[in-house]
């Protein structure tokens, strides 16, 4: 006998053949071979055991097996409560055969599908009837893999998967994260657990792998984690700016796969399970540092030393043969900052970790790139070919200073210090505008600053000798009011006096004038 089956399903069957079932049709729904339904089909003792396709079904004590009487009517038709070719009841899902056929040829996985049904139709079955209606599905209508291999030092593959809680002398518990990547020729891999997923940690995990390489890999395959894409395109992805810049420092390209396709990376989608249930089960540990020592030590003396399942040979003799055809790696570590879109406020600053930094005026309420470290903070204009420009920099800033505050009277740092350089300005209008500034200094302290401000302005208006002549006579008259100086500066004339002659040649006697007179008058009387 090809395989031994239990007893039910022997008795089951017999009893489809008997029903009239051809063999492909029970292995097909049994889930067994051929050969198997066609062993205990011919076991079945009797010529008249096995009735042909379309007769009715056998009854009575004589054969050696009978059809449960419930389930034939007096005329040798199925009960038409039964589901014909099955035992039982009809299932739930043949009602929505067609549908979950669909679904399944979607790609959906039996999870989806039942939460699905419960949606669109009211599915009141069970998720495992559903699981068992799929996985059936599957079985008959497979869906071809193509199978991969890449030339040395062609690609990395990366995946994350939970690590073992962490529990400390205290029992205080946190959750770790397992980091992998696997060189996908040799499958030579690089293993770290770390605290999170954010980017920081993914580049700086993948660096390490880098130098724990030797060399850097041509591509590297990864998910669509937020961390790393921020939109996915099959051609051109969305990368995170940072991840970018990263694989520019270290010459690679970055390849996401497609969203839930665990396949496009399979040399490293089972391979944190193997990590889970080789290195790490039955085992715990109270840090971090001591949880990546242990895999560390795993590295070298298990997982490098073992002869793959696939390529059947040991993972470090192919790794000593890929390692030549590495990129080199850069001279420097990439340089570690944090990132992140910040919208410029009404103020022209931008908040970056509790402080506010400058932003040139025609940037107001427009979305910047902003990147800093202990040190120093750069701002950016991503460009629509989503390459970056560099606008501002500023040197780090504890929480809530700022790079470009405005004091008391408008200008920066205390107000004596603003008085001070509004003086100072209003000495470069000339000597004139410095001796009434000074004297307003004097008449009104630090009330005199905007006065000050408001004397720079008059020069758009007016030239500099106006503005000087003018705050000369506001001194000597011991007037220190702006709204005076410009008063001075509207006059329309200025007293002169003038002497007048007692003679000039073009000017006539009176006397000469009274002759005229009385000759033009004479001369016109009739």
């Amino acid at each position: 006998m090809a395989n031994k089956l239990t007893v039910h399903e022997q008795e089951t069957i017999r009893n489809l053949a008997r029903l009239g079932w051809k063999i492909r049709r029970i292995a097909r729904e049994l889930g067994v071979s051929r050969n198997t339904v066609r062993e205990y089909v011919r076991a079945v003792p009797g010529p008249d055991a096995i009735a042909p396709p379309g007769a009715p079904a056998l009854s009575g004590s004589d054969g050696p097996f009978q059809i449960d009487p419930l389930s034939t009517s007096g005329s040798g038709q199925i009960d038409p409560l039964s589901t014909p070719g099955k035992i039982g009841r009809k299932g739930l899902c043949q009602d929505h055969a067609g549908l979950i056929l669909k679904k399944v040829e979607a790609g959906l996985s039996a999870q989806r599908i039942y939460q699905d049904l419960k949606l669109e139709v009211g599915f009141a079955g069970s998720y495992q009837s559903v699981k068992r209606h799929v996985g059936k599905l599957r079985r008959v209508h497979p869906q071809l893999i193509s199978r991969l291999e890449v030339q040395p030092a062609e690609e990395v593959q990366v995946d994350f998967g939970a690590g073992p809680l962490l529990t400390d002398g205290k029992g205080k518990k946190r959750r770790s994260w397992i980091f992998r990547v696997v060189l996908s020729h040799s499958r030579k891999a690089y293993t770290e657990a770390v605290l999170n997923q954010k980017t920081e940690t993914f580049l700086r995990a993948l660096e390490n792998a880098f130098r724990h390489f030797g060399g850097v890999s041509f591509t590297v395959n990864l998910d669509n984690f937020k961390g790393a894409v921020l939109k996915f395109d099959w051609a051109d992805p969305e990368l995170n700016p940072k991840l970018r810049e990263f694989a520019r420092h270290y010459d690679t390209t970055i390849v996401p796969c497609l969203p839930k396709t665990p396949e496009h990376k399979g040399k490293v989608e089972n391979s944190i399970r193997y990590v889970r249930e080789n290195a790490l089960a039955g085992r715990q540990f109270e840090s971090l540092s001591a949880l990546n020592q242990a895999l560390s030590q795993w590295e070298k003396t298990v997982a490098d030393l073992r002869i793959h399942g696939t390529t059947k040979r040991q993972v470090a003799e192919v790794f000593a043969a890929e390692k030549p055809f590495l990129k080199p790696l850069p001279a420097s570590l990439f340089a570690c900052f944090e990132e992140g879109k910040r919208t410029v406020h009404r103020d022209g600053h931008v908040e970056i970790a509790k402080a506010y930094y400058h932003v040139p005026a025609e940037y107001l309420r427009h979305e910047v790139w902003v990147r800093y470290d202990s040190r120093e903070v750069r701002i950016f204009l991503q460009q629509k070919d989503c390459s970056l420009k560099l606008i501002q920099t500023h040197r780090r800033l504890q929480p809530g200073q700022a790079t470009n505050p405005r004091g008391l009277g408008g200008g920066y740092g205390p107000v004596e210090a603003q008085l001070e350089y509004w003086l100072k300005r209003a000495q470069q209008l000339g000597s004139s505008c410095a001796q009434w500034a000074q004297g307003l200094a004097e008449q009104r302290g630090i009330g005199a600053i905007r006065s000050l401000m408001g004397l720079i302005g008059l020069v758009d208006r007016h030239s500099f000798a106006a503005v000087n002549q003018a705050c000369a006579r506001a001194t000597a008259k011991g007037a220190w009011r702006l709204g005076e100086v410009s008063a001075l500066l509207n006059a329309t004339e200025t007293q002169t006096q003038l002497s007048f002659q007692e003679h000039h040649p073009l000017i006539r006697q009176l006397s000469e004038y009274g002759v005229f007179i009385r000759t033009q008058t004479q001369s016109q009387t009739p």
